[in-house]
């Protein structure tokens, strides 16, 4: 019963069960916020114009 008290895998197995723990926690991340990122509108254009128009109606108030 020699490989009981081997313990050469013992640091690699723990480094799998970070990596593993990790990859659950960004999992479950993107599943909470998928609802933010799929409700958006990236419309990048009118975004910009929307800028510019306040800009703009900014300048003309000073």
């Amino acid at each position: 019963m020699k490989f009981l008290s081997d313990e050469r895998g013992q640091g690699a197995a723990e480094y799998i069960l970070l990596f593993g723990g990790v990859i659950v926690i960004a999992i479950a991340a993107l599943v909470i916020y998928n609802s933010y990122f799929t409700n958006q509108s990236f419309d990048t254009g009118e975004d910009i114009n929307t800028v510019r128009e306040k800009s703009a109606a900014n300048d003309r108030s000073l």
